[in-house]
């Protein structure tokens, strides 16, 4: 069975020590919806999967939920990132990490930001990969992908979203 889990807090040397399988690595510049950059996520492709690094300053604290949208543009801040489409979902998953029919392969557990703003996590999940590795969904298809954070928590079962809320930072995934 597929997991997706948060592994731990993380440096950045834990990352960079990361070996880089199959497609590589990507990263994503976050930005908020007045295009201020608030942080990076680099992502490592594993083989089962792909390891994610988020390290962002500024925002509200508290949980929020974070997703993989199923385009790479950010491009649409005032309107809140709606260009960035739903989750990566090529198989048209229901969405919720406690969703006995899901989830989707945009799905990933809450991020936690501190009382002073910061955030500095990793997540790993087997429901997607940078290039389609094991027929997951690929992150750096035709159209990309993009790196979003939502105003609330995810409760991991509620559709569309699990109540996570306007989209207020994202970050568009490239290839390094």
């Amino acid at each position: 069975m597929h997991k997706t889990m948060l592994l731990a807090l993380a440096t950045t040397a834990t990352l960079a020590a990361t070996p880089a399988h199959s497609a590589g690595r990507a990263s994503a510049q976050l930005v908020d919806r007045q295009g201020a950059t608030v942080g990076t996520a680099t992502l490592v492709e594993g083989p089962h999967g792909v390891l994610l690094h988020i390290s962002a300053k500024g925002l509200p604290p508290g949980p929020k939920a974070i997703h993989i949208h199923s385009v790479g543009t950010c491009d649409d801040g005032a309107a809140g990132f709606v260009a960035s489409k739903g989750h990566l979902n090529p198989s048209a998953k229901p969405h919720g990490l406690m969703n006995p029919e899901g989830p989707d392969a945009g799905d990933l557990p809450n991020l936690f930001v501190h009382a002073d703003g910061s955030v500095e996590a990793e997540f790993f999940t087997t429901f997607a990969s940078l290039g389609g590795a094991a027929g997951r969904a690929a992150i750096l298809d035709a159209d990309g992908a993009a790196l979003v954070i939502h105003e609330n928590r995810d409760d991991h079962a509620t559709q569309p979203i699990g109540g996570a809320g306007p989209r207020h930072w994202c970050g568009v995934i490239r290839a390094e």
